[in-house]
């Protein structure tokens, strides 16, 4: 299995996701292209200990910058996130992976490799820890705009996408709204209820912003800008409360000695929060698979990122849910689009 990273992207620069490719070719004996200005890419796998390792260096002389937009992202037509996407696009690649810029990510990949037949949209998931396990959360920022069939669909991705890649039998499906009752909601999620509810999937009702990490259910949609949203500020509680915990203890002496004391225990539980452990977010629905890793990532989340793409390139979840698009389209009388 051939996955091509994008070794450009990321906060921390090239040597950072080098060394997380380097990683992942050597315990899971795939073949990584690494994809970037081949000088610069040369130069940190050369400081890189890769024997062991199975990499190629693809050249693409230019890169996206983590802060660009959309212009610029258009003007850039031999980047490293567009030469990967089309080595996926040539069945050169079995996958892409990236940690550079989201926007650009999403826009490139979907237009080189278009959306599987009878995907509206392509949906951005991430798998959030919870009290209970896993959740997906589905979509989380490439779709601002959102018909009711589009949070059908996300649904229906979702679940095959927890089903074959991550084990879980029979899923629950939660729609974000501002309260658990059926009438709660603006129009979007009012009509999607409506749809899910008469669909054969595992509907539970409406979920609101406090049960995302509840584990209520197994897999939560919602339209991007929702998703978003919620995932940011999550990811500003979580900071903010390690900083004030952090100073508070370091005020007083009996507490740093209790830090001393649980600090094995400390680590277990970032570990469970720590999102270098999942890899990056899934873009379901793409005619290609492709995973997005945080701008942050260090070698681990790289790492688990491509363990991700192999997982699922080795599940044929791509096959599988252009299957259930096909049959839901079916059972629907057509595209249903409202």
């Amino acid at each position: 299995m051939r996955i091509a990273v994008d070794a450009m992207g990321g906060d921390f620069g090239p040597g950072i996701t080098i060394q997380g490719a380097v990683q992942a070719s050597r315990e899971f004996g795939l073949e990584i292209l690494l994809v970037g200005v081949a000088d610069i890419v040369k130069k940190e796998f050369d400081r890189v200990r890769p024997s062991g390792s199975k990499v190629t260096i693809i050249d693409a002389p230019e890169f996206v910058g983590m802060g660009e937009g959309l212009f610029s992202i258009r003007r850039r037509g031999r980047s490293s996130i567009r030469v990967g996407a089309q080595l996926v696009k040539e069945r050169q690649a079995e996958a892409l992976v990236s940690m550079g810029n989201t926007a650009a990510v999403v826009y490139i990949s979907r237009k080189v490799l278009g959306a599987l037949q009878g995907v509206n949209k392509p949906a951005l998931s991430l798998l959030v820890p919870t009290l209970r396990g896993l959740t997906l959360l589905l979509d989380v920022g490439a779709n601002a705009n959102c018909v009711p069939e589009d949070l059908e669909q996300f649904a229906v991705m979702g679940k095959i996408f927890m089903t074959q890649v991550m084990g879980c039998r029979n899923p629950t499906i939660g729609l974000m709204s501002i309260g658990e009752e059926e009438t709660k909601g603006n129009d979007l999620t009012k009509k999607a209820f409506e749809r899910l509810q008469a669909s054969s999937l595992n509907f539970i009702g409406n979920l609101e912003g406090k049960d995302l990490y509840s584990g209520k259910a197994d897999i939560i949609v919602s339209d991007g800008f929702t998703g978003n949203v919620a995932l940011k500020v999550t990811e500003g509680v979580v900071e903010t409360f390690f900083h004030i915990a952090r100073r508070e203890i370091m005020k007083d002496f009996f507490a740093k000695i209790g830090l001393l004391l649980m600090k094995k225990h400390l680590k277990r539980v970032y570990k469970k929060i720590d999102y270098s452990e999942y890899g990056g977010a899934q873009l379901l629905g793409l005619n290609g698979v492709c995973i997005i890793g945080h701008g942050r990532s260090n070698p681990n989340a790289v790492k688990n990122a491509v363990r991700l793409a192999r997982d699922f390139v080795a599940n044929r979840v791509q096959e599988r849910i252009q299957e259930e698009i096909a049959k839901t389209a079916l059972a629907g009388g057509g595209s249903g689009a409202e």
